[in-house]
């Protein structure tokens, strides 16, 4: 995709132009801007690197790494400082999932910190009456709140391989809190998205609808409430949360969400207790790994989907030439694979403490050849695609009843991190879609997650079993794939992952192959249009490709598309010679991304 690719990234540089212009509303005459961090998509030096969605948040992480912090200490401290600036995407009321490469071992570790379902939780949580609850009433409840493993993550990451204390990388996000940052259109536009149920919740007004409005582009928005969070966790660590006041206000925010009686909104309470958050662990466990062009591909195991999912696809792409396909192929080739790979992670992931889960079967070169065969080159497969059977692979065989995909909210946020030392962190972390819950824990400053609404709410085929209804104390699927791949001699090579629901895997799947297989630069294969199959009729496409040839020589063959705007917003690090790093990020996708170095190259 060479010559579209540079035809769509320059369309989408000029349309980043545009909103900047455009973006520049003046804060009120009471407000005094906080000092703004420009946002850079891709630096090179020395001395470690960040990369997230945001130039405070990457901030927080480089200053960590100057004060002798390592990748992991960065990672903490810039993900406590996206749940100030990026709040509805990801913060202390969430989860995620946190892969980590050691240096000094040349090993691959992960911690699964997903919410879990209340211990009260079963297979009905959504029913009411025999029937789902609608998804939009859900969404903002107190029944969708999981048991948050954010904390836990951080404490987790940083007690087996970080360098500082909590009470040290929290310092940052802390002062930023305090201080205020700098609001951008696209806070100011999420913000708007969700303008009627924020109304719904009134501490949820009250912080992110300043006086009762959308907050001004350029003026300062400031949480001293999470501020005051934020001290006490690290004054007091995560039992704060897990077992102390903090923990006893979420408990109470979940169980009687604080609704405005007159918004006429139900919203249904949930049944978390302090016994599920003194419960709560992070999972250690051991990363998928799959072999690809001879480098080693490390992701998250379930309860994530994405690495089983990302790796069968490379999987079936290995036995194509992708760097010699023409770009018809290259994309048809890369829809149908990621078509067959969620048709099988719909049949068979789940929670592996709750289900059979076959994850060294899916990742398997041979069950991947049993179902490459099934894609021609003059056709398309329908969708739903039935599924596999990874344990008894034959060739171009489907076994049983298809599952449909379920939705997942497309929000979330995801850092790449590096050191001095060679350690590289790849975490990704949520609170579902954009706004969570919609439910701010009163005088906490952070709103809760909905990600159990990530579970099906009923079978999607009655006639298959489900690995994801709910259960007590189960995880909820997820499609994050936080990645880092390796070289022959079990060096890093790059890192990277993405938010965007279930097109995480098919945008982490696309940034692999463009960077490996079509030699786009780093930042060029995050930038290049995305199309995103995830065994469904029709295949998401971005205006880069969707207005281009492209589009008509693959719906020549068969394939059937529909436009979205946006997909996925990656960022990634990549090993360079002598110690250096390059790190990279989105040019538009977001309003851009931020990549930053502790020592930028000449």
């Amino acid at each position: 995709m060479r010559r579209p690719v540079a035809r769509s990234l320059a369309v989408l540089a000029a349309g980043a132009a545009v909103v900047s212009v455009g973006a520049a509303a003046p804060p009120t005459p009471h407000e005094r801007p906080a000092p703004h961090t420009p946002k850079v998509p891709v630096a090179v030096g020395h001395g470690g690197a960040v990369s997230s969605v945001d130039a405070d948040a990457s901030a927080a992480g480089i200053e960590i790494l100057k004060k002798g912090g390592n990748a992991v200490d960065a990672a903490v401290a810039t993900a406590a400082a996206l749940g100030v600036t990026e709040p509805y995407s990801a913060g202390i009321g969430g989860g995620g999932y946190f892969v980590y490469y050691d240096a000094r071992s040349r090993t691959v570790h992960t911690l699964d910190g997903r919410e879990t379902a209340p211990l009260t939780a079963d297979s009905g949580l959504f029913l009411e009456n025999g029937a789902p609850i609608p998804f939009a009433e859900a969404v903002s409840s107190g029944l969708a709140v999981g048991t948050p493993g954010t904390p836990a993550t951080w404490q987790r990451a940083l007690a087996t391989w970080g360098e500082r204390g909590l009470g040290t990388v929290l310092k940052p996000a802390e002062r930023l809190a305090r201080d205020g940052f700098t609001v951008d259109e696209t806070f100011r536009a999420q913000t708007a998205a969700n303008e009627t149920r924020f109304r719904h919740f009134p501490d949820t007004a009250e912080l992110f609808l300043p006086g009762g409005e959308l907050p001004v582009v350029g003026s300062t928005f400031k949480n001293p409430d999470l501020a005051r969070t934020y001290r006490e966790l690290r004054r007091e660590g995560v039992d704060a949360l897990y077992r102390g006041d903090i923990g006893r206000d979420v408990v109470t925010t979940v169980n009687k969400p604080p609704v405005d009686p007159d918004s006429g909104w139900n919203a249904r309470p949930g049944e978390l207790s302090a016994r599920d958050l003194a419960g709560y662990r992070t999972k250690s466990q051991p990363p998928t790994r799959t072999s690809y062009r001879g480098l080693d591909v490390y992701s998250m195991a379930p309860s994530s989907s994405g690495g089983t999912t990302v790796g069968e696809a490379l999987n079936i792409l290995e036995r194509t030439d992708l760097s010699e396909a023409s770009d018809v192929r290259y994309l048809h080739r890369f829809i149908e694979a990621s078509r067959i790979a969620f048709a099988d992670r719909g049949r068979w992931v789940g929670d592996p403490a709750f289900e059979d889960v076959p994850t060294r079967e899916l990742l398997s070169q041979r069950f991947a050849d049993s179902r490459a065969c099934l894609i021609e080159d003059d056709a398309v497969l329908s969708s739903p695609l039935a599924p596999g059977d990874p344990r008894d692979p034959r060739p171009c065989a489907s076994g049983g009843e298809a599952a449909p995909t379920t939705y997942e909210g497309d929000s979330t946020t995801h850092l790449t991190t590096a050191d001095r030392w060679g350690n590289v962190v790849s975490y990704t972390l949520t609170i579902e879609q954009t706004g969570g819950s919609g439910i701010t824990v009163p005088g906490r400053g952070f709103l809760l997650n909905n990600e159990l609404t990530d579970f099906s709410f009923a079978p999607a085929n009655p006639a298959v079993h489900d690995p994801n209804l709910p259960g007590p104390g189960k995880r909820p699927r997820s499609s994050m794939s936080p990645t880092i791949v390796l070289d022959r001699y079990d060096r890093p090579v790059v890192a990277l992952g993405s938010p965007g629901g279930s097109t995480i895997i098919t945008t982490v799947l696309g940034t692999l192959t463009g960077f490996l297989d079509r030699g786009l630069p780093l930042v060029d294969a995050i930038a290049a249009p995305r199309a995103s199959q995830r065994n469904t009729a029709r295949t998401d496409l971005e205006p880069g490709l969707y207005d281009s040839g492209l589009r008509q020589d693959l719906e020549a063959v068969g394939h059937s598309f529909r436009e979205n705007p946006e997909i996925g917003a990656a960022t990634a690090v990549q090993r360079l010679p002598g110690g250096a790093w390059l790190a990279a990020a989105e040019t538009v996708r977001r309003g851009g991304g931020s990549a930053m170095v502790v020592r930028p190259a000449r």
